[in-house]
């Protein structure tokens, strides 16, 4: 043989040697699989003939898995995975018996990761009408949607009767249930899968419930209280899309009505982003409205689209009860509706004077009265807490109550907070790090917790030709709130802060201001624009009068709150006390010791 000849027997020879080898790594494991297979049948055989009674009987399936047969000692010694240290799994691993035709029959399975037995091994496979997870309203109808199909790899199509179901579902009750549906094949193989139905209490639902058939509340509901970006508000009813329209349960401010657009966008700005989430836009009604007509419950005109606005006397009209409304404020607050180009309707809970009985007043629209923000949110928002009621309104978890040691300055617009009795509101934190707060109610000094003594207040002097907000003048309101509050507010942890004092030419106008003065100071007066400058009540200390630091190039013209909780925006012309309240800003390691930040829970502060 020549050497070519010999380098061909040799590459050949190789190549058997390496198909050999391949072929023995493919087909050794298998034969060794085949081998255990038997074994694990043969263990079985053995084990039901010394147990004959274990045998089953009809159209019965018995199991025995592999880990029984081990530990009752059928088969010595482990089964592995070839070419591993790892066993076969003895829990999937098993020999079913069942009689067929007078005689038993033996179908083996054994799992060893990769290699497995060609057996149908797996109960059937039901797939059901509707989806595994649902979600229902408290109170809602829970329909059984039942079973779409059953199917298995030995026995085909099965009859829906099949399937076993179980499981229960409240929908009275708030939580999560079960619906286990069952099958059971022919070798004895079960599968189950489940239903899970979350019954969760739907703000829609839950509204729809309350109001009965009505289209909205009326009168003075005592459960249609909710708190949403900190802030109270009040269920007005549902629309035709069975979202949730809400409204502000107090003014926010005091605003001209020609510059509505402008502040609510502002407004807007300062509810959280769950709340903006929450929001959908709708179309609000707008329409001018006549003297003659004010009873009217009919809207023709409305806004385009927009996430949010105020009260109309459309739905003003809608909530009376007889006398009660809750729509109806005890301070005066612009409603949607305007007279003409130059004067809009505003109501209150009863007016004083000639126009007790009236139900609206028109005034010019460049006034400031109070704003009651309306807006829609998304029916299927889910109620976390709460009971509806105004000590324990309906809640959202769009904001977390703060832990003990958190600072100040990290909680959010509208929580309240206690600080040496002072009950102050969150208006934001700025960028330096303090927390600006304004403090809920007028300045007074109690003998206990229901009576007032010794209200703070201001007497202007008339000699004076101007009242401009300045802290620096001896005789302004500013330097007296400035210098002389000392056992009516403690100031330890407040800083001295730059704050911003805006001068109009006349009229006080949102955002028409001519000029803007920055003094530095502890405390200062409220800016009649700013969030939460309008009345509040806390608890039994209502809010009385107090001086506001908008002021005018004009000669004694000033802003303030009157004691029946609207503002005056106008000349001073006679010796007249006003109250006092404060706005300060918190220093920047002031943290919380306990509370809730709400108005019955503030937070207490250190």
């Amino acid at each position: 043989m020549n050497k070519k000849g010999l380098k061909k027997v040799i590459f050949l020879v190789f190549l058997a040697t390496v198909f050999f080898a391949i072929g023995g790594f493919i087909l050794y494991p298998k034969f060794i699989f085949k081998q255990n297979e038997k074994k694990l049948e043969m263990a079985a055989r053995r084990y039901f003939e010394l147990n004959s009674s274990q045998l089953p009987t009809g159209e019965r399936v018995k199991t025995i898995y592999l880990q029984e047969l081990y530990r009752k000692s059928f088969i010595e010694k482990d089964i592995f995975v070839p070419y591993t240290q790892k066993t076969c799994s003895n829990t999937k691993s098993w020999v079913k018996v069942k009689k067929v035709k007078g005689s038993y029959k033996y179908y083996t399975y054994l799992d060893c990761e990769m290699l497995k037995s060609q057996i149908d091994h797996t109960g059937p496979e039901i797939k059901l009408n509707g989806k595994e997870k649902m979600t229902i309203g408290l109170g809602e109808e829970y329909k059984e949607l039942g079973i779409k199909s059953v199917t298995d790899d030995t026995d085909g199509k099965l009859k829906k009767e099949a399937v076993t179901i179980k499981g229960n579902v409240d929908t009275s009750q708030i939580g999560t249930y079960e619906i286990t549906y069952s099958a059971i094949d022919s070798f004895g193989n079960k599968s189950n899968i489940k239903r899970t139905i979350n019954i969760v209490q739907k703000l829609n639902s839950t509204v729809k419930k309350l109001l009965n058939g009505e289209q909205n509340f009326k009168g003075y509901p005592e459960n249609n209280y909710i708190r949403l970006s900190n802030m109270d508000f009040r269920i007005y009813g549902l629309d035709n899309n069975n979202n949730v329209i809400i409204v502000s349960n107090e003014d926010i401010a005091n605003v001209n009505f020609s510059k509505l657009n402008q502040w609510l966008e502002y407004y807007y700005n300062n509810l959280n982003e769950t709340t903006k989430k929450m929001i959908i836009k709708s179309k609000f009604c707008n329409m001018d409205i006549s003297e003659e007509n004010l009873s009217t419950t009919s809207c023709t005109s409305y806004t385009n689209e927009r996430n949010i606005y105020i009260p109309s006397i459309i739905e003003i009209n809608k909530a009376a009860n007889g006398e009660q409304n809750f729509m109806k404020p005890d301070t005066m607050s612009w409603t949607a509706n305007k007279k003409n180009n130059q004067e809009a309707y505003l109501t209150r809970n009863f007016f004083f004077g000639e126009e007790y009985t009236a139900n609206y007043l028109s005034y010019d629209i460049n006034d400031n009265y109070g704003v009651r923000p309306m807006f829609t949110i998304n029916g299927k928002t889910l109620i976390k807490g709460g009971e509806g009621t105004k000590t324990n309104p309906y809640t959202f978890k769009d904001t977390k109550i703060a832990k003990a040691g958190t600072l100040l300055n990290e909680r959010n617009t509208g929580e309240y907070f206690e600080d040496a009795g002072s009950i102050w509101r969150i208006i934001k934190t700025e960028e330096d790090g303090t927390t600006k707060a304004i403090v809920a109610t007028t300045l007074s000094k109690y003998k206990d917790d229901n009576a007032y003594s010794d209200k703070l207040t201001f007497f202007p002097d008339t000699m004076n030709d101007n009242y401009i907000y300045n802290p620096k003048k001896k005789d302004s309101v500013a330097h007296f709130i400035s210098n002389s509050l000392e056992g009516y507010i403690d100031t330890s942890k407040l800083v001295i802060h730059e704050i911003e004092v805006p001068i109009y030419k006349k009229e006080i106008i949102y955002k028409e201001e001519i000029e803007i003065k920055k003094y530095n100071t502890v405390l200062s007066a409220p800016d009649m624009y700013e969030i939460f400058s309008a009345r509040e009540d806390i608890g039994n200390k209502t809010t009385k009068s107090y001086w506001l630091k908008n002021s005018s190039k004009e000669k004694k013209y000033v802003a303030l709150i009157t004691d029946i909780g609207v503002p005056y925006v106008g000349i001073i012309n006679e010796y007249n006390p006003y109250g006092i309240r404060v706005v300060g800003y918190f220093k920047k390691d002031v943290t919380i010791i306990n509370g809730e930040g709400t108005e019955t829970n503030p937070y207490k502060v250190k």
